[in-house]
């Protein structure tokens, strides 16, 4: 597995501006030189139905470009890595991302982190399992929150939770996002090593591209146990209102910190400034926190401490995954 995924995860370095950023438009080649960039791209990374993620976000990137008086372009990466190649490369200036991808930005290419999400006051969160067979993960009886399910403690909301049931998905088909994702493979994926199963021999894998998808792979039973992060089922709760019923949380990882904004060293600190600003005002306005809350679940932007950072690139570590 550790050989494999370094070769996704070198093939995404390779390919991001090819795959992820088309053509998109290029960087502003004089920013690094102190000058006002003529244009900037925002990188999105698909936590859901990346098909709608730039029309959702256009009320921030029109807010964006009003701001600073510079086209801003929302653009969706093809998966979380190429967004920070994206970054890395010049294909793009402003990136969301999740809080590996924010340090790697950081480590690799220079990039500020600049805020951090806050969901309802906080600013972790775990990583979610999910199954649609309760009566095998589930030592308690269900207990209902907001009209979805959990069981094993898990209601508390705050991880680690219920982690004894993870030995029991030995032999279970697996609905898991790329490597790259901490809530949707890294912290449960640890998790599992932690019990002593492999992923490339105990459990069955099933391919998912975003958080939303993992849900519905549990819900339609095209796998019995799911990842994602902390409740991805509000994404899917609109188009299936049972899905609270029929999909159970059973445990929650460790907290995970929380995704947040990075910005290119190649845009001066004077516009870097303008847009950390910009984005913290929009999301005290009602425009921008239905935009946010659209597009990621996001409550609050915050001042970003880059330094919690550090524990998600440690569990990427332990998997091979640096």
């Amino acid at each position: 597995m550790k050989h494999a995924i370094k070769g996704i995860l070198a093939a995404a370095a390779a390919t991001a501006v090819l795959l992820a950023m088309g053509a998109c438009g290029s960087s502003n080649g004089s920013s690094s030189a102190g000058k006002t960039p003529s244009s900037l791209v925002l990188a999105l990374v698909p936590s859901q139905d990346q098909n709608n993620l730039v029309t959702t976000a256009k009320p921030l990137t029109d807010y964006l470009s009003k701001q600073l008086g510079i086209t801003v372009t929302g653009v969706v990466s093809k998966d979380y890595q190429a967004a920070v190649e994206a970054m890395g490369a010049g294909q793009a200036q402003i990136g969301f991302l999740p809080s590996l991808q924010l340090w790697q930005a950081n480590s690799k290419y220079g990039a500020s982190v600049v805020l951090q999400t806050e969901r309802n006051g906080n600013i972790t969160y775990p990583a979610q399992f999910m199954t649609n067979n309760p009566d095998k993960y589930c030592s308690d009886t269900p207990v209902e929150r907001d009209g979805k399910l959990f069981c094993n403690g898990a209601d508390a909301q705050k991880g680690p939770a219920g982690l004894n049931a993870v030995s029991k998905i030995k032999g279970a088909k697996v609905a898991m996002l790329g490597a790259a994702s901490p809530a949707g493979y890294i912290y449960p994926v640890l998790d599992l090593k932690n019990k002593g199963i492999d992923v490339d021999k105990d459990i069955t894998p099933v391919p998912v591209t975003a958080n939303d998808a993992s849900v519905l792979a549990v819900y339609n039973g095209d796998a019995e146990v799911g990842f994602s992060f902390w409740d991805a089922r509000d994404l899917v709760m609109k188009d299936k209102p049972d899905v609270g019923k029929k999909v159970v949380v059973f445990a929650l990882s460790e907290e995970i910190p929380n995704d947040g904004v990075a910005i290119s060293k190649d845009v001066p600190k004077a516009t870097r400034d303008k847009i950390t600003k910009a984005l913290e005002h929009f999301t005290d306005t009602a425009e921008g926190t239905k935009a946010l809350e659209s597009i990621y679940s996001i409550t609050k932007l915050a001042p970003a401490d880059p330094k919690s950072l550090t524990v998600v690139a440690d569990a990427a570590d332990k998997l091979g995954l640096q």
